[in-house]
């Protein structure tokens, strides 16, 4: 006897709660690589340019380069954030990998797609001020094209252990917020890029006067590379201080803050 009502057959969907395909790795690698180039290019860009041609408003100057590296991180997260993570910084992926937030095996990748992205923004400064007026390239250079330093080549002439120690505290700190603000569970996804832009505004304004700022790697060896000898000789501080504080503040995280009651 057949069904006097029989059902309609009902065509087979995707569950709800399927996963979405991870990003490949060459894409995370390019969006590394293009994240730390605009982090860069905006970052130093506004440093280079601004202070040769704003030179009787240095507070200005101060102000927007404090700002251009806060919103370049902020632009940077929501673009390409949800494809690679939006680390943009070497000191950033160590850093998550010792709060066991990163696979140790993919760091390397990331580190070297950032330092490449760093310095094909420099070079593009380069290149847009070889068009630019008469010996800017020059000023630009001997000024030490925003790169970190100290004694003569820290702003406001700070020593070199003044350095080291604004990086590894200010580096830390910053690692600090991002393993908060984008912790799994008690985390704000929807507002981690906004925090951690923030915050690394308000780290430049802290310590531009110290070392002109570095708290990443790449952003330091990419303006080094134009900023002439003894840039590159002080270039050492601005690799492993910023990458000592970030690794201290991923294990200190792990160990101290992201617990759970037995």
């Amino acid at each position: 006897m057949s069904d006097p009502n029989p059902e309609r057959p009902i065509e087979p969907t995707e569950l709800a709660h399927t996963p979405p395909s991870a990003p490949a790795t060459s894409a995370k690698l390019v969006a590394e690589t293009f994240g730390t180039l605009l982090l860069v290019f905006g970052g130093v860009g506004t440093a280079v340019f601004a202070s040769n041609h704003f030179v009787d408003t240095p507070a200005a100057v101060y102000t927007a380069v404090a700002l251009a590296f806060g919103l370049t991180v902020v632009a940077g997260a929501y673009a390409f954030g949800p494809i690679s993570g939006g680390h943009f910084n070497p000191a950033v992926t160590l850093g998550l990998a010792a709060a066991g937030r990163f696979p140790w095996r993919e760091a390397g990748g990331y580190i070297i797609a950032q330092v490449i992205g760093g310095v094909i923004a420099t070079t593009l400064l380069v290149l847009i001020g070889t068009f630019g007026p008469a010996n800017w390239i020059t000023t630009a250079q001997d000024a030490g094209f925003a790169s970190n330093g100290w004694d003569n080549l820290s702003p406001a002439g700070f020593g070199m252990p003044a350095a080291m120690i604004a990086e590894v505290v200010l580096t830390g700190l910053f690692v600090l917020i991002i393993l908060g603000v984008t912790h799994p569970t008690r985390g704000n996804p929807s507002l981690a890029g906004l925090a951690i832009g923030l915050s690394l505004a308000l780290i430049h304004f802290i310590s531009i006067p110290v070392d002109n700022t570095s708290v990443n790697p790449a952003r330091s060896i990419a303006s080094a590379i134009y900023g002439g000898g003894e840039a590159l000789l002080q270039l050492w501080v601005f690799i492993l201080f910023p990458i000592a504080g970030a690794m201290l503040a991923g294990v200190a995280y792990r160990s101290l803050l992201d617990t759970t009651r037995s």
